[in-house]
């Protein structure tokens, strides 16, 4: 099975061994005066993920890498434009059958809580990063607005936050590990929406066969 995890825009060039994902609970609980119990379902809390990936010194063959090969200090940088832009982005982990075929996946808007870089000798020069995320939900601020004849009207405002880019019509030079499904859910949000871009290329005869250097486009949707 075929993991591609995605923090923004950001693509890990070697999946996590295991992530640890925690669903927070609100619930409270009253004790009365005879010892009976009552427990008050709430919503729940904020989900917290956490896990441990390997940054590569050197460019190995388990290793992906959109648009050629990055060094360590490209992903330290953007890691820690993720921490201090103040801003939410989306965690994306697209899994997949060895066919391209795509299972489930996992999205959700966060924010970098912490990160810690880790160096031993026992990995040469690869870095060990563990990321600590925690779910991040858009607050809505609500504008109460009085004309001059007494109606009233009410406004919403969303805070921004950022995300993978729409698709626009542009070309993508195919990687090692690619698949449409995945790169429809990158550029769409949608694994399923992969015939949107086959359409588009005459040379794909098959969606299930793309290969690294095949230069296709990349729709609007």
């Amino acid at each position: 099975m075929a993991y591609r995890f995605y923090l923004g825009e950001l693509l890990l060039p070697v999946p996590p061994e295991s992530v640890q994902t925690k669903i927070s609970n609100q619930n409270s609980t009253i004790t009365l005066i005879d010892g009976t119990e009552y427990n008050f379902l709430k919503v729940p809390g904020l989900t917290e993920i956490s896990f441990d990936f390997l940054l590569p010194a050197f460019k190995y063959p388990f290793a992906v890498y959109e648009n050629g090969f990055k060094d360590q200090k490209y992903f330290l940088d953007e890691i820690e434009k993720l921490k201090v832009s103040k801003k939410s982005f989306k965690f994306l982990v697209s899994r997949e059958f060895p066919n391209g075929t795509g299972i489930y996946d996992t999205e959700m808007n966060v924010s970098l809580e912490d990160y810690t870089i880790k160096e031993s000798a026992d990995n040469g020069f690869d870095l060990t990063i563990s990321v600590s995320l925690k779910q991040y939900v858009e607050r809505i601020t609500e504008t109460l607005d009085i004309a001059s004849d007494g109606t009233a009207t009410v406004e919403n405002k969303r805070e921004e936050s950022t995300s993978a880019p729409s698709a626009e019509n542009q070309s993508y030079t195919v990687k090692s590990g690619d698949t449409l499904w995945a790169l429809a859910k990158y550029y769409y949000g949608d694994g399923s929406k992969y015939s949107l871009i086959a359409s588009a290329n005459k040379d794909i005869t098959n969606p299930n066969l793309i290969y690294p250097g095949q230069v296709i486009v990349i729709p609007k949707e």
